[in-house]
């Protein structure tokens, strides 16, 4: 999760929302891929920290699925990136604070628990949780 909070950290200082994602592959515990939001940046809705780390993760090792990898994830994933977990076959999510607005795993949709979800990774909340929820508090007191 410090990896993803350094990458949270690098979104903050693009002005972006600070969300930070890591994957690791389970076997080695090497990091294949890292991201965090550039959803202004790009600007692109869909350039959430979950799907670009997936997208290098799959690049980087030739495959459209992940089960040998696990995502450490700052906040809580929304639907889109949650579906995109599911689909990626993750094996494991470690996220870091909960999202009760727009959450898509705890909260919201609950993605993972409808009967037609693909793939069920392992889910793991609250990992440093109020480490990762202050850099998006900061973020947005900053700003208003």
């Amino acid at each position: 999760m410090a990896q993803a909070l350094i990458e949270a950290n690098k979104a903050s200082s693009r002005g972006e929302v600070p969300i930070g994602a890591v994957i690791v592959e389970r076997k080695s515990g090497k990091i294949i891929a890292r991201a965090h939001n550039l959803v202004e940046t790009r600007p692109d809705p869909c350039a959430h920290a979950e799907v670009l780390a997936i997208q290098e993760a799959c690049k980087t090792l030739g495959d459209a699925r992940l089960p040998q990898c696990d995502l450490y994830v700052t906040l809580e994933p929304c639907s889109m990136c949650a579906t995109a977990i599911s689909f990626a076959r993750i094996h494991s999510l470690y996220f870091g604070a909960y999202d009760p607005k727009g959450g898509g795993v705890d909260h919201g949709a609950c993605i993972f628990s409808h009967p037609t979800c693909h793939h069920k990774p392992e889910v793991y909340g609250g990992i440093q949780e109020i480490e990762c929820g202050n850099i998006l508090k900061d973020f947005f007191k900053a700003r208003r």
